[in-house]
């Protein structure tokens, strides 16, 4: 994995390298493009079509339903999540060289945790795959295994992602779930394309664009750090993005759209988040401080 940070007269600039040696020399500031503005709902969806993508992260945690009820803390009201299995894509396009991360595991809405495993592709001069990378989300922070760069095989490496310029919306090769909900709560402007199937599933397409500084804002305390991060370190404030949300409220599929323009060539980050097989079973034990690896990482 490869994180690299640049920086400028103004001090650290975003972190905009991801996980692939040799693709992204990643520039400057982050741009999601766009305005921000008022807050509007198309009404092609009906008026509640902004409300329904604001409340997406509430609702996979369990504290409120599909229609917007309140639960008691601890409950899973209808329409509740709680827990789901997860497939994520992160695709990079630059200077003509496209890359795609693929992550699949599951993940605790209202415990915030997660397990992803991590498949980098292959190398600039055509290598096989490499290993998989192991990666623990928890509140604050990403643990990674099998990072390279000189860590030991057996060891973790511990990322404190409110330090991170982007907020770990892209360094880990994957946005953590949560986050990726979270960010909907900034929506300010949703246009609803429409019913669709997803997976077999019926699902409602909303569109629009995202406030990182409001997202942090209206975040959960446990998400607000990593993204009040990357509403500072984001060059633009506003990020692009897809939702689906079936009949009960849940998200079933978002897709945001990073962009990273400043010096060099324009850099698109596409990072899609897949939920499915809610109420799965999720077990994350987080190292112990003997297993996370302290010495100096190698940089490339």
């Amino acid at each position: 994995m490869l994180v690299r940070q640049h920086r400028s007269k103004g001090g650290a600039r975003a972190v905009c390298a991801l996980a692939v040696a040799g693709v992204m020399a990643a520039t400057g500031g982050c741009s999601g493009g766009g305005g921000g503005g008022r807050a509007v709902a198309d009404e092609r969806g009906g008026a509640d079509s902004l409300d329904a993508v604001h409340r997406a992260a509430a609702v996979l945690a369990g504290t409120v339903t599909g229609t917007g009820t309140a639960v008691m803390s601890g409950a899973a009201g209808p329409g509740a999540a709680g827990s789901a299995e997860v497939r994520t894509t992160m695709e990079t396009a630059a200077g003509g060289t496209r890359v795609t991360i693929r992550g699949r595991g599951v993940y605790d809405f209202r415990h915030r945790t997660g397990r992803l495993t991590v498949v980098l592709p292959e190398d600039a001069a055509g290598a096989d795959e490499r290993r998989p990378v192991t990666e623990l989300l928890a509140p604050g922070a990403l643990y990674m295994m099998n990072r390279g760069a000189g860590v030991p095989a057996d060891k973790w490496v511990r990322v404190d992602t409110t330090t991170l310029a982007d907020g770990n919306l892209v360094t880990g090769g994957a946005t953590d779930p949560m986050a990726a909900a979270e960010l909907l709560r900034g929506a300010d402007r949703v246009t609803y394309v429409g019913r669709t199937v997803l997976d077999g599933v019926p699902v409602r397409h909303y569109r629009g664009t995202t406030d990182l500084g409001r997202a942090a804002r209206e975040a959960a305390p446990e998400s607000r750090g990593a993204l009040r991060a990357a509403a500072k370190g984001f060059r633009r404030d506003t990020v692009r993005f897809d939702a689906y949300l079936d009949d009960q409220g849940r998200l079933r599929k978002v897709r945001h759209r990073f962009g990273f323009a400043d010096e060099g060539p324009a850099v698109e980050v596409v990072s899609t988040t897949l939920l499915y097989g809610f109420g799965a079973p999720v077990s994350v034990r987080l190292p112990d401080d003997r297993d996370i690896y302290t010495g100096r990482i190698r940089q490339r």
